[in-house]
């Protein structure tokens, strides 16, 4: 049975592509069969997974608008061993296209009906803002994983995201639920991250993924190369953390 994962943050820089492309390869490298879902105009999980977000011709935006099926924008991603939906610059102008169209908060819930039953796994990285395109995510996803630095305006921006969280589930989606939260770009050497982290902890218990994902020099460079981290260079400590990770939602 697919499980459809939401990755989300309305905060930006937080990790949220580099952990939606990383762990889609991680799942995928355990033989899963798993689909990357760019739901963010900015395309950075599109470019991150080895497809150029200015030559590809059908995309997300296409699907969400009814121009296309699900089925036809499909990327088949040979060296990450996972599919891709992909996303450009055009999907910043769906938002206000999509809101004269009928039930507009699940076209993609909709579509995804189509062939979710062909996965294992479906990873939506979100836009970094609670708008159209992430309700659409939250609507048609079984749980919410939330990246976050541990910095003190992070905790703000958390319960907001929250909230929201419990309104998709009242209006929209009653089985959505926050899986976990997931530490990333953490330096133990910080002492408030480390003051943020245990209080993480303290409130949310066992939502916190045991895995911590480090700041590292190859995380950072393998979007560059249009490769996840795992490509990159499988050794380094930003590739183990997201392999931790998958086990972690293996194991879910």
């Amino acid at each position: 049975m697919v499980k459809i994962l939401a990755v989300t943050n309305q905060k930006g820089g937080v990790g949220k592509t580099t952990t939606s492309v990383n762990l889609a390869a991680s799942l995928a490298a355990t033989d899963k069969q798993v689909l990357l879902i760019d739901l963010d105009p900015q395309a950075n999980a599109t470019m991150g997974s080895g497809t150029n977000k200015l030559t590809v011709k059908h995309t997300v935006y296409q699907v969400l608008l009814g121009e296309i099926s699900i089925e036809s924008v499909r990327v088949n991603n040979l060296q990450a061993k996972y599919d891709l939906i992909p996303s450009n610059r055009e999907l910043a102008g769906a938002e206000v296209e999509m809101v004269a169209l009928p039930k507009r908060e699940t076209r993609l819930k909709t579509e995804l009906s189509k062939i979710e039953n062909e996965y294992h796994y479906i990873i939506i990285d979100c836009p970094p803002a609670l708008n159209l395109l992430t309700l659409n995510g939250l609507c048609a996803a079984h749980a919410v994983m939330i990246p976050m630095q541990c910095e003190y305006y992070a905790l703000e921006g958390l319960s907001d995201l929250v909230n929201t969280i419990k309104k998709v589930r009242t209006k929209f989606n009653p089985k959505l639920r926050i899986e976990g939260l997931l530490r990333t770009m953490f330096d133990p050497r910080n002492i408030l991250a480390q003051q943020v982290s245990d209080q993480l902890q303290q409130h949310f218990g066992n939502k916190v993924y045991r895995t911590v994902i480090p700041r590292n020099v190859r995380l950072a460079e393998a979007p560059g190369f249009g490769i996840p981290v795992l490509y990159h260079d499988r050794q380094s400590k930003g590739a183990q953390a997201y392999l931790e990770l998958a086990k972690e939602v293996l194991n879910v």
